[in-house]
C-alpha cells in the first residue's frame, strides 16, 4: 500500500531534526512504483524530496542511492556541469528507510518521447559523457562496485547460461547473443564511472535564454560504479529516432578515447534486459513475469531475425579464392642497375688518389729494403754510408758543382736551408778531425740511429702528404 504524502512528511521530520514541514504534495517520478515520493517545503523556504521504498528490492536501491550521493563530494560535484542531489537527512533502514534530498527544478523526458535533432538529445549525451569522464578513484575509494571488461564479459556469459537453462529462449536469439559474446573486439573498452542504467527520464533539463535545452541535474545515482559506459546508453533502444543525436552529443563532449563498438554493446545490453527479466521471474516463481518476458523475447527474435549485433565482415574460403582469381598476374620486375652512380663519386679523382697511394707504399718498401741490406756496426748499431748500395759510376765522395751565378740572395738562402735539411736527414757530423779535414761521415751513436729512423718516417709522411696535395689539386681542376 502506497504511503500518503502526510505520512512521508511525518517521516521527513525524523530525518530533519529541528526542521518543520510547512506543505507537502505527491510527487510522481516515473520509477515504476518502486518508491513512495513527496515534494515538501520546509519552514526555511527549501523544497525537498522525501522518498521511502515500496519493497525490499527498492529498499536496497535507496540505500545504494544514499551511499553514492555521499561519495560525490563537493570536489567531485565541481567537475560536473550540472547539479547532483544533496542528502539533507535520512533515517531508518530497510522498508522504513527515508531519504530526504534537495529538489532540482526542471522537467524530464521519457525515452520513447525524446525528439531527434539538436537540443534535447545532444544535451543528454553530453551529460552522460561528463559522468563517464569522472575519475574512477571516487568509486574505488568508497568501495563501490568496480568491473573490468573481463568481469563484464563473464557476467554476460553467466546471464546467458541462466537464461538458456530456463528453456524459454529461442535458439536463434541465444545464438545471436553468444556470437556477440565471442567477438573479442566487442569487449575491448575502457572502464569508466557509470550511473549503472540511468535513462533520459533520470536527466533534468530546462530551457536557457536561447531556448536551447541544457541539463541542470541527474537524479538516479543508485547504480554508481565503474564498468562499461555502454550500460548508460542501452535505453536508446527505446528511442531509435534520437539515438544518433545522443551519440553525437556524447562523442562531442567526451574526453575519452573513441569506442568503436559502443553502440553494439549498448544494443546487446538492451536485449539482455529481456533475458534478465525472464531469469527474475523464473527464480521468483512468478508465472506472469515469465509469460511477459517470453512474449518480449519472441517479439525481439522476430525483429532481429537474420541480423547480427556485430556484423561479420569476414569472408569464407570460397570468397577468398574468388578474390585471388580475380587479381591480375604481376609482371616480372625489370632488371635494375644497382651500381654506384652518384654526383659525389669522381672516378678520375679516385684513380689519381690510388696512384699516389701506390707510389707512397713503393717508396716506403724500397727504403725499408735498403735499411735491411745494410750491415749495422756491431758496437754502435750505426750504418755506414759505404755500406749502402751505390752506383758503380758515381764516386760517393764526389759532389756535383752548383752554378749560383745570377741567383739573388733569397734564392741562395733557400738553397742553404735545403742543404741544411739534407744534411740533417743524412745524419752527418761536421766536426773536423785532428788533421783539419772534415770526414764525410762519422760512426753514429744509438741515439743518432734512432733519429735517422724517425727522419725516415717523416720523409715517408711528407711524401704521402705531397701525393695527397697533388690529388687535391687535380680534383679541384676537374
Amino acid at each position: 500500500m502506497a504511503r500518503s504524502p502526510l505520512i512521508l512528511a511525518a517521516s521527513a521530520t525524523a530525518a530533519l531534526p529541528r526542521t518543520a514541514i510547512t506543505s507537502v504534495s505527491a510527487l510522481t517520478e516515473n520509477s515504476g512504483g518502486r518508491f513512495d515520493s513527496a515534494l515538501a517545503r520546509t519552514d526555511d523556504g527549501r523544497e525537498v524530496v522525501v522518498r521511502m521504498p515500496a519493497n525490499d528490492e527498492a529498499a536496497a536501491d535507496l540505500a545504494a542511492e544514499s551511499r553514492a550521493l555521499h561519495a560525490l563530494t563537493a570536489g567531485v560535484r565541481a567537475l560536473l556541469p550540472f547539479s547532483v542531489p544533496e542528502v539533507l537527512g535520512e533515517a531508518g533502514s530497510g522498508m522504513q528507510r527515508v531519504l530526504v534530498v534537495d529538489h532540482i527544478d526542471g522537467y524530464r523526458i521519457d525515452p520513447a518521447h525524446l525528439p531527434k535533432g539538436p537540443g534535447y538529445a545532444p544535451a543528454i549525451g553530453g551529460a552522460l559523457a561528463a559522468v563517464h569522464a569522472l575519475p574512477v578513484s571516487i568509486v574505488r575509494t568508497d568501495g563501490l562496485p568496480v568491473r573490468s571488461p573481463e568481469r563484464v564479459r563473464d557476467d554476460v556469459e553467466r546471464l546467458l547460461d541462466r537464461a538458456d537453462a530456463t528453456g524459454r529462449v529461442g535458439d536463434d536469439l541465444m545464438m545471436r547473443w553468444r556470437r556477440a559474446l565471442e567477438v573479442d573486439d566487442l569487449w575491448r573498452f575502457e572502464s569508466a564511472v557509470i550511473l549503472g542504467g540511468a535513462t533520459s527520464s533520470s536527466v533534468v533539463l530546462v530551457d536557457d535564454e536561447d531556448d536551447a535545452p541544457h541539463v541542470v541535474g541527474i537524479l538516479d545515482w543508485a547504480g554508481l560504479s565503474v564498468g562499461d559506459p555502454a550500460v548508460d546508453l542501452r535505453w536508446l533502444a527505446s528511442s531509435p529516432l534520437a539515438a544518433d543525436d545522443v551519440h553525437a552529443g556524447y562523442a562531442a563532449a567526451g574526453e575519452r578515447s573513441p569506442d568503436p563498438l559502443l553502440r553494439e554493446r549498448a544494443r546487446l545490453y538492451a536485449e539482455l534486459e529481456f533475458a534478465r527479466w525472464l531469469v527474475h521471474g523464473h527464480d521468483a516463481g512468478e508465472s506472469d513475469v515469465v509469460a511477459d518476458a517470453v512474449a518480449l523475447l519472441d517479439a525481439l527474435a522476430d525483429g532481429v531475425r537474420g541480423d547480427h549485433i556485430v556484423p561479420d565482415s569476414r569472408s569464407d574460403i570460397d570468397d577468398a579464392l574468388a578474390l585471388v582469381e580475380s587479381v591480375p598476374p604481376v609482371a616480372a620486375p625489370a632488371v635494375v642497375d644497382t651500381s654506384m652512380q652518384t654526383d659525389a663519386y669522381d672516378p678520375e679523382a679516385l684513380s689519381l688518389y690510388l696512384s699516389a697511394e701506390r707510389d707512397r707504399v713503393a717508396a716506403a718498401e724500397a727504403l725499408a729494403e735498403a735499411l735491411d741490406t745494410a750491415d749495422p756496426d756491431a758496437d754502435t748499431g750505426a750504418i755506414h754510408v759505404d755500406q749502402l748500395p751505390t752506383r758503380d759510376d758515381v764516386d760517393p765522395e764526389e759532389t756535383a758543382p752548383l752554378d749560383l751565378d745570377g741567383w739573388d740572395d733569397g734564392a741562395r738562402e733557400s738553397m742553404s736551408g735545403v742543404a741544411s735539411r739534407t744534411s740533417d736527414v743524412a745524419g752527418a757530423s761536421a766536426t773536423p778531425d785532428t788533421d783539419g779535414e772534415t770526414p764525410l761521415r762519422q760512426p753514429r751513436t744509438s741515439e743518432e740511429s734512432t733519429s735517422t729512423a724517425v727522419d725516415d718516417e717523416e720523409d715517408a709522411a711528407r711524401a704521402s702528404r705531397a701525393a695527397l696535395r697533388r690529388w687535391g689539386v687535380s680534383d679541384d681542376t676537374v
